[in-house]
């Protein structure tokens, strides 16, 4: 049976997006050469340009990937815990684990920002920062995070405090150590907004 033009489109994206991110994971955003990474997988140019329009397309298409990845993670592991407290801690937990993956690491924490800019401007930066505060509310609502806590200003803080300890973790010559007191330290942090007691 004959492939239809969709799944054509999405053969070759996909072919694309796997060969960039293994090109970027060992070599980085600058050391990877478009040439050899359409080479790599039977491709042109030119399929590189129509599916991502450039280079930073397909870095902004990669890095979408990795962090579709992180956010099932982090759902699994909310999934896991017995209340929506716990499950909120450990959502923001594995994303700050996410940052010893050495492809995010690389990809996503070293080479995004270089390439793309202040990553709490991203698109799913801003999807996290409405999930967080929606669970906020509904913790504050349920009588678990303090009253009078602006749940979306909370939320800004937690997320940029997750994000900035990902970013240390990645630019650390030892993540592993970084990795722990940076969790630590994000534990007590988000535990000042639960009701005393």
């Amino acid at each position: 049976m004959a492939k239809t033009r969709v799944q054509m489109v999405e053969e070759t994206r996909a072919k694309l997006l796997g060969a960039a991110r293994k090109a970027f994971a060992e070599k980085g955003y600058s050391g990877a050469s478009m040439d050899d990474l359409t080479a790599a997988v039977g491709l042109t140019r030119g399929a590189l340009y129509h599916n991502f329009g450039d280079k930073t397309g397909l870095l902004r298409a990669v890095i979408d990937q990795l962090d579709a990845e992180m956010l099932a993670r982090a759902a699994l592991a909310r999934a896991a815990q017995p209340t929506l407290w716990d499950g909120f801690l450990a959502e923001g937990l594995s994303w700050i684990e996410s940052a010893l993956d050495p492809e995010v690491r690389r990809i996503m924490l070293l080479d995004g920002p270089a390439v793309l800019g202040d990553p709490s401007g991203w698109e799913n930066q801003t999807a996290c920062l409405r999930a967080s505060t929606l669970t906020l509310a509904q913790l504050q609502a349920e009588g678990v995070v303090a009253p009078g806590i602006d749940p979306e200003a909370a939320a800004r803080l937690i997320n940029g405090a997750a994000l900035q300890a990902a970013l240390w973790i990645a630019a650390a010559e030892a993540p592993g150590p970084v990795h722990d007191r940076a969790t630590q330290a994000f534990r007590v942090l988000v535990g000042g907004l639960r009701v005393a007691g």
